[in-house]
């Protein structure tokens, strides 16, 4: 069975290591994250015109035609 003591010092310096890793990370500002939001908003709401549009077709040619 593992020490305990072995486990919490394994859990304080991962913890110890993610925090040094943090610090490396390059945050985006505020301008960037709302950009890269609303590009993502619009490529959701053009691809689901789309699928929509799609649906919709088949969904009426079912209709017209086989069903």
């Amino acid at each position: 069975m593992p020490n305990i003591g072995a486990i919490f010092n394994k859990i304080d310096s991962f913890l110890k290591e993610v925090k040094i890793e943090i610090k490396k990370v390059n945050w985006p500002t505020t301008k960037e994250t709302i950009r890269y939001t609303l590009i993502v908003l619009g490529v959701s709401v053009v691809t689901a015109i789309f699928l929509g549009g799609i649906d919709f077709f088949f969904t009426s040619f079912l209709n017209k035609f086989i069903l």
